[in-house]
């Protein structure tokens, strides 16, 4: 049985970049963080608290992992954890000793200073509720607003692909394509180069969605599965693909960051 792990994780900001660190170390021995509690403390800005802090550590025999900018706070951290024979990663202080190392610059020193809301924040939140806006055609108007649209049809992985965009300040806007339903005609008055139509192997697609359905404990031979179903959505995919003109992209076994990847390469070469 595994032995149970506790991580301190004490940050003088929000403490998201030791969560973050630490998660990323513990998952090559816990793949899924069993038997692994996690305890942050943030804004943590005086020796005293980190004083306090040791001592609880101490007590629960934690692991403790700081992100600290101020070189005193490190410095003491190190020593009372040294103290107690407690261990402890600096995160930050190597990094930044590198920086100042090979810059000659040195160090605000202010906690917080990468969260700041600076333009690019404000971009990357208008992006993300542009996303949501106009999620899965729910309105049409979204298209030609839109630095990129996405078409394909159920299960295409449209919609992670439209947050994981908008992260990299890009608005998006996803359209669903189904044999019954007339695509919005704005689809058609668009810039085609800002269109990326997304296909999926009919095997996946229908493995896919077999699953899908026995999750929402549905039988799995509904007709949304079956094979003549889709091969009818595909179809109905290439020949509007075909009348826009846009670039499709093939996400069968595709991570969403690939697909994302190869669309920004595609936009760059334009």
């Amino acid at each position: 049985m595994e032995q149970p792990l506790k991580v301190f994780i004490i940050s003088d900001s929000v403490g998201e970049t030791g969560e973050h660190v630490a998660k990323a170390a513990i998952s090559q021995f816990r793949p899924m963080l069993q038997q692994v509690d996690l305890r942050k403390f943030a804004h943590i800005d005086t020796v005293e608290h980190v004083k306090n802090i040791v001592k609880i550590a101490k007590q629960q025999q934690a692991l403790i992992i700081y992100t600290l900018v101020r070189q005193e706070m490190r410095a003491y951290m190190e020593q009372v954890a040294a103290e107690e024979q407690l261990a402890a990663i600096d995160v930050l202080g190597p990094i930044m000793h590198a920086v100042q190392r090979v810059t000659s610059e040195s160090p605000k020193e202010e906690p917080g200073l990468v969260y700041q809301l600076d333009d690019g924040y404000f971009k990357k939140i208008e992006a993300i509720e542009f996303a949501v806006k106009y999620d899965d055609g729910k309105d049409p108007r979204g298209i030609l607003k839109a630095d990129i649209v996405l078409i394909g049809v159920s299960r295409t992985s449209k919609t992670p692909l439209s947050q994981y965009l908008a992260h990299k300040k890009l608005k998006v806007a996803n359209i669903p394509l189904v044999p019954e339903v007339e695509p919005p005609e704005e689809l058609y008055m668009m810039d085609p180069h800002k269109c990326f139509g997304l296909v999926i192997s009919k095997e996946k697609l229908h493995s896919i969605r077999r699953e899908r359905l026995l999750a929402l404990g549905l039988r799995d031979d509904a007709s949304y599965a079956t094979d003549a179903r889709i091969e009818a959505e595909i179809a109905h995919f290439q020949k509007v693909v075909e009348r826009i003109g846009c670039d499709v992209i093939d996400v069968t076994n595709k991570a969403v960051e690939e697909t994302a990847n190869d669309i920004l390469q595609r936009r760059r070469m334009r």
